[in-house]
């Protein structure tokens, strides 16, 4: 098979009854690492996994952590050749049509038209399948590379184990270069690539004044209100309707991005009215377009993602609540450290709310990806090949922490080809995947392991 867009087109349109029966399997598989009653079929997940790249004549591992394994493929045809590694997760976010408005059952594979319904289907079991498909595609074409998957399975819990797992898998693992494909564009209509990732710090928060609700006539004015404590200690560490941080030394490691990010930018294809269609909001803090990009890309947060305490059903129950937790996390942006902001969170709490315990949850370091170089030229090539058009990049607004401890531990370059778009819903209700990005995303890979293999 030659490399040309119109054979490997063909190929991938060959095969899609194929594509569409393993992503059925993948999909049907409910691998929500998060939720500890589905740890049977995370498990399940992994063996179907390591049996589609047996059936597409890879040599197959799973290989343990401290938690969940991750599924490792071998695609070999040279000793002498390099060796690249794809990166993908197979473990998903939690979905219930009883709690949340999908259209479909969220596991189960529902197909209308080009569009593929299911939790997983873009995030990340249809990009994962497409680079799959695409390793095929490039042994038939006689591609000169040394291929590889590697599949996780706590992702979507912050990949805890992730990087003792490939400490002590590094011998099998080593390569020469790992592609990841768990990003997103900004429209369909421009490819685009993360120069970088952000990362992220997260707390709990919990007050705790008494042991049971008190009357709030009888005790209100002399009793505290941890709930109520909460709030103010909150609201004094960031402004909610602006979104700056108020912690003192918060943004002083922050690099503004530069003139020709903004320009690639500019060029990605957003615009204020398709971000709030595709994230279904009814406002949000800022109506210029290069403003929102630089929030959500190239600037850390702070944000409140949960209250619990006191009383929440019907009407007013007056009582004071004996305790509160509020769970917060910082997105941070190349050169932050979490530890340091770590550090100032821990510092300005002791300081306004000595009472109040802080525990520390998921912690990702930022990554930035280069933008020039040979790799990244492989990209542009590879992405205008297949969908027609240079791809710009962007900086992704998620963190991935696989990724930093592949860079650390693998002492290799990462690299990102995404496939995602934004109307596909990550983590959302009705998540879905379609063929056109779906086979373009078989083609670019190919393209890419072919310029790769050149270089």
């Amino acid at each position: 098979m030659k490399i040309d867009k119109k054979s490997l087109a063909a190929w991938a349109a060959n095969e899609r009854t194929r594509f569409e029966a393993d992503l059925r399997t993948l999909v049907e598989i409910p691998s929500v690492s998060a939720e500890p009653a589905r740890a049977g079929d995370v498990r399940r997940c992994a063996e179907a996994a390591a049996q589609l790249i047996r059936d597409a004549g890879g040599e197959p591992a799973i290989l343990e952590t401290d938690g969940y394994p991750f599924i490792h493929g071998r695609f070999d045809v040279d000793p002498k050749a390099p060796t690249l590694t794809m990166y993908n997760h197979m473990d998903v976010q939690p979905a219930s049509r009883e709690t949340e408005p999908w259209n479909t059952e969220p596991f189960v594979f529902t197909k209308e038209g080009d569009r593929y319904f299911g939790r997983g289907t873009t995030d990340d079991k249809g990009p994962a399948l497409s680079a799959l498909y695409g390793i095929r595609a490039a042994r038939e074409a006689g591609v000169k590379l040394n291929l590889r998957v590697l599949w996780e399975l706590e992702e979507e819990i912050g990949s805890p184990n992730f990087e003792s797992g490939i400490k002590t898998h590094a011998k099998t693992l080593a390569t020469d270069h790992i592609l990841v494909s768990d990003t997103i564009w900004v429209s369909r209509q421009r490819p685009a690539c993360p120069a970088g990732l952000r990362g992220l710090q997260g707390f709990s928060l919990t007050l705790e004044t008494g042991t049971t609700d008190q009357h709030s006539g009888v005790t209100g004015g002399a009793a505290r209100n941890p709930l109520a404590e909460l709030m103010q200690l909150v609201s004094e560490m960031f402004d909610a309707r602006s979104g700056k941080v108020k912690l003192k030394g918060f943004y002083d490691d922050v690099v503004p991005p530069s003139r020709r990010e903004i320009e690639d930018f500019k060029a990605s294809g957003f615009t204020i009215k398709q971000f709030k269609k595709d994230h279904l909001f009814k406002s949000i803090r800022s109506d210029d377009p290069v403003d929102v990009m630089k929030r959500i890309w190239a600037l850390p947060t702070f944000e409140v993602h949960g209250l619990v305490g006191g009383y929440t059903g019907p009407g007013i129950k007056t009582i004071i609540p004996p305790r509160a937790e509020v769970k917060i996390s910082c997105r941070l942006v190349a050169n932050q450290d979490p530890r340091k902001i770590e550090k100032l969170v821990r510092a300005f709490v002791k300081e306004r709310n000595p009472d109040v315990k802080i525990e520390v949850e998921n912690s990702m370091w930022p990554y930035k990806a280069p933008t020039s170089g040979p790799l990244a030229d492989a990209v542009r090539d590879a992405m205008k090949f297949a969908f027609g058009r240079e791809p710009v990049f962007v900086r992704e607004g998620g963190s991935i922490g696989a990724v930093i401890s592949m860079e650390k531990v693998l002492k290799t370059p990462v690299m990102f080809l995404g496939l995602s778009l934004p109307e596909h819903g990550y983590h959302a209700p009705n998540e879905n995947y379609d063929w056109p990005q779906a086979s373009g995303g078989i083609v670019s890979f190919v393209k890419y392991f072919d310029n790769v293999s050149r270089l």
